[in-house]
């Protein structure tokens, strides 16, 4: 998966960024040949592969359409580790319990970790055979970079490792397919990823993401660790915080032992005991003080690594438990909550700023960042700090910033 420039790629590709373009999509692959050439890609490499190219008009709308960053957290996770699609998984790691130890064993990655993101990615690889969402990543990453130019160098940064991946073989042009985003393989990882942690997991001399699990595995297991995962670690566990918690401490920012959490009274749920009070975690609310409560170990930062959006990295978490046997979370959602629509939100962050807690950009994506600042507000009114944004918040910050 991609990382931070999924993340902020539907802000990209608004109607007035597009309209702004003064530069021809031939235009580009003119022009930005000179850059693939310096970095290396043999100019008949860059003529072969971008010959006759058009843009995929698919982009615009995929970009904005990414359910990571537009769904509640519970509906996403809910729709992804269901019942038949663990069921599946348990049945596709039987069927590659060697390889999945082997790999496990090899990279001291979790193997149900790495069965997960299979799982998460690409249905454990039914869906790469699907033309309408696996094509020629080429065209698609030409599509991203022509679009947004002065946004990201990470786009540029793929496309030119693509390039590099086609000239390095075995895959032509129109053999290297991915994503409309242009990750590859079982386990999608983004070009530029491949080209640093691709790794010959089956010993046939070639590394291919889509046609081997095992080099999938094998990639997706050193960009793990390559991101920091560290072996025997869990993600993270679920929690029970007491009344009248200081949800201020609900910060990411810095790693806490588990004793300082529970010191202040934080148990885990169904009577479980702590069995490291050393091991360095943060609390995570993603759903505010009525929903289910985390602590997340440094191996949970990691996921957000693979896929910055926390939907997604809740969802490995989860799938990762529920290939091994575990049961649903214990606390359930806040379903009934109400959300502000998008000028709400940017109303919200204009609230924020007006207010002196905020200093961010006014783009309406609701991330931890602006959480934080809405837990200040909520603290500064006495209220319970959990920076859990709901539209009863855009009506508070609406009347205190009059």
């Amino acid at each position: 998966m991609r990382l931070l420039a999924s993340v902020l790629l539907a802000l990209s590709l608004t109607p007035c960024a597009l309209a702004q373009q003064v530069e021809s999509f031939d235009g580009f692959v003119a022009s930005f040949r000179a850059k693939a050439v310096a970095a290396g890609v043999a100019g008949g490499v860059y003529d072969a592969a971008m010959a006759g190219l058009t843009p995929d008009p698919r982009v615009p709308q995929l970009v904005t359409a990414q359910p990571e960053f537009s769904t509640p957290i519970w509906d996403y996770i809910e729709g992804r580790v269901s019942a038949d699609r663990i069921a599946r998984g348990k049945a596709a790691m039987a069927r590659n319990q060697d390889l999945f130890a082997a790999v496990g064993a090899r990279y001291g990655v979790d193997p149900y970790l790495l069965g997960a993101i299979w799982g998460m990615e690409t249905d454990y690889g039914a869906v790469l055979g699907n033309s309408g969402l696996i094509r020629p990543i080429i065209r698609s990453l030409a599509t991203l970079v022509h679009q947004r130019r002065s946004r990201l160098v990470e786009d540029e940064a793929d496309l030119i490792a693509a390039l590099q991946l086609v000239q390095a073989g075995p895959l032509d042009a129109q053999g290297l397919v991915g994503s409309w985003a242009g990750a590859i393989g079982h386990l999608q990882v983004n070009p530029s990823n491949v080209v640093a942690y691709g790794t010959d997991g089956d010993g046939d001399g070639r590394v291919d993401l889509h046609h081997s699990l095992a080099d999938a595995l094998a990639t997706s297991a050193r960009y793990l660790r390559g991101l920091g995962y560290q072996p025997g670690m869990d993600w993270g566990m679920e929690v029970v915080v007491p009344d009248g918690f200081d949800y201020l401490l609900a910060s990411r920012t810095a790693l806490r032992p588990v004793s300082f959490f529970a010191e202040r009274g934080i148990a885990r749920v169904a009577g479980r005991q702590f069995s490291e009070p050393d091991l360095g975690v943060f609390l995570y609310v993603p759903a505010g003080k009525d929903g289910p409560k985390f602590l997340m170990t440094q191996n949970y930062l990691v996921l957000k690594g693979y896929n910055f959006s926390d939907s997604y990295a809740m969802s490995v978490a989860h799938m990762t438990d529920r290939l091994k046997g575990g049961g649903g979370f214990v606390d359930d959602w806040p379903r009934g909550t109400v959300f502000p629509n998008l000028s709400q939100r940017q109303a919200i962050q204009r609230a924020l700023i007006k207010l002196g807690f905020y200093q961010g950009s006014v783009d309406g994506r609701l991330g931890p960042i602006t959480q934080q600042a809405y837990a200040q507000f909520q603290a500064s009114r006495g209220m319970v700090a959990d920076g859990f944004i709901t539209k009863a918040a855009y009506t508070a910050l609406a009347k205190a910033a009059q």
